[in-house]
């Protein structure tokens, strides 16, 4: 399969601080990545890097085979939807979408009109009189409608309700097995999102801790409750990231392959076992400061 994004060894600094660590990454055509971490973990400045908007510090970054900053031959395969993305003050919901028709290559019209009536969008409203939401839906229809070989929505759901959300949600996987194309989605809405993820990056104080395909993420990790000293027994050996205890009771969140985690084992024990989400992971593992456990 072929790399869109090839980063080996990437750095970039903000005065003394790292905000992107040494980082080496390749991300594939037609995929739907989810690119997750905490506020200020460094995602924003990747994907500003991504598309040359900043310069990295250190390392090489390659988009579809080259470098792309200052190369109009790569950067216009490239749709970045920005959390704060900024229009002209006299621009309309309208000239937007007008505009972006001249930006890409792939631009499907009718596709923008169909999106625009299903998030009920104000064609002939200014662009700063729109509530954060129907701002937030203008800039999902030129994602989607785009169809840019690569194409990334940074929290592009702010201000969304769920019925909002949720056509955001179905139309992406929709027009995404219509037309293929490699996607990024940077949100903190992670198990809203997680059925859409094929592989999952997640990024904490600039390192890459989880590079791993979804499916393979999916029920990797577990959690066991039971009286402490049952659980404290279980538990010897194996990897875990969460502990927590009430009276006589502990409950241990773990990960491990199919093989090593043993839950018929500890049903065999009298624990409980429960699965834990990708959203829950990723908490522990980020609280836990863990590095490079989960990568490919």
């Amino acid at each position: 399969m072929t790399k869109i994004i090839d980063i080996q060894q990437l750095s970039m600094k903000y005065d003394d601080s790292k905000v992107i660590d040494d980082i080496n990454l390749s991300i594939k055509e037609d995929k739907i990545y989810g690119l997750l971490g905490r506020n200020g973990a460094g995602k924003t400045t990747l994907m500003k890097l991504i598309t040359a908007q900043i310069f990295s510090t250190n390392g090489e970054l390659k988009v579809f085979g080259q470098h792309p900053y200052e190369n109009q031959q790569v950067l216009e395969k490239i749709c970045f939807i920005k959390e704060s993305q900024k229009y002209p003050d006299n621009y309309r919901v309208r000239d937007v979408i007008e505009v972006s028709a001249s930006l890409f290559e792939n631009w499907d019209h009718d596709y923008a009109v169909s999106l625009v009536k299903e998030f009920d969008l104000p064609l002939k409203k200014r662009m700063k009189k729109l509530s954060r939401g129907m701002h937030s839906a203008v800039g999902i229809i030129i994602g989607l409608a785009s169809r840019a070989p690569l194409t990334i929505f940074d929290e592009p759901y702010l201000g969304l309700d769920a019925v909002a959300r949720k056509i955001f949600y179905d139309q992406l996987i929709e027009d995404f097995g219509n037309h293929p194309r490699t996607i990024i989605l940077s949100t903190h809405l992670i198990d809203e999102v997680s059925n859409l993820l094929e592989h999952v990056i997640v990024i904490d104080r600039g390192k890459i801790i989880i590079d791993r395909d979804a499916e393979e993420l999916r029920g990797l990790a577990y959690t066991v409750t039971g009286l402490a000293a049952q659980v404290k027994s279980f538990v010897k050996g194996k990897e875990v990231i969460q502990e927590e205890r009430m009276g006589g009771t502990m409950t241990a969140t773990l990960i491990g392959d199919e093989k090593s985690m043993g839950q018929s084992t500890a049903k065999q024990c009298g624990l409980e076992v429960s699965p834990v989400s990708l959203q829950q992971l990723i908490v522990y593992l980020t609280k836990s400061g863990i590095k490079g456990v989960m990568s490919s």
